[in-house]
């Protein structure tokens, strides 16, 4: 699908640019973007090297393991049908400790796992349980502490303070976890959205 809407946007760039008689200039806006590209790509390998250098030794120095530790009360909370001492609570509670850091590589074994383990769980196996939409949606959601990504696209930008997006990040990333915990926990309650014996 995505193929078909970058084909369209530059089909429809082409026709406007014929039309209009500045195709040439709309060539020229095309080479010049892959050129930029190519030089923002070789900026990040540099800048996302850093970053995640930096947050795998705060991994490696227990960070996420004490984030977890905050985490398991909410999560309790979060997740009433999952058992505290289940494998699962504490693969989510890795993931989502490792998302918030920025982790990315890290976070992505422990979120499959995740999902695995809370099928064992699941009474309609096949079908996504309550926990599976919680904890994806909270996934999708994850709360930015370090938004190492966005850090490095506007370093590789040429930005001169990148970092200020650190707080416009936690902010936003955690509305949206909120908006996207209410959503799930009210229509979870929706008849309409409950799994039926017969499903």
């Amino acid at each position: 699908m995505l193929n078909w809407i970058w084909i369209g946007m530059m089909l429809v760039a082409v026709i406007c640019g014929t039309i209009t008689g500045r195709l040439d200039q709309v060539v020229k806006s095309i080479t010049d973007s892959a050129s930029f590209s190519v030089t923002l790509a070789l900026g990040l390998i540099g800048v996302m090297a850093l970053w995640m250098g930096i947050m795998r030794i705060a991994e490696q120095a227990g960070l996420i393991r004490a984030l977890a530790r905050l985490l398991r009360p909410i999560m309790t909370r979060l997740f009433p049908d999952i058992p505290a001492d289940h494998p699962a609570m504490g693969e989510m509670v890795l993931n989502i400790a490792a998302n918030m850091l920025g982790l990315v590589n890290a976070a992505t074994p422990f979120g499959l796992r995740a999902m695995k383990t809370l099928e064992t769980l699941n009474p309609f196996p096949g079908t996504a349980s309550n926990a599976m939409c919680m904890f994806l949606t909270i996934n999708t959601s994850s709360v930015q502490l370090i938004p190492t990504t966005a850090i490095a696209f506007l370093a590789a930008g040429g930005d001169p303070q990148p970092t200020r997006i650190i707080f416009t990040a936690l902010f936003a990333t955690m509305i949206s976890t909120i908006v996207g915990v209410t959503a799930a926990k009210c229509l979870e309650k929706c008849k309409r959205f409950q799994i039926r014996e017969s499903h």
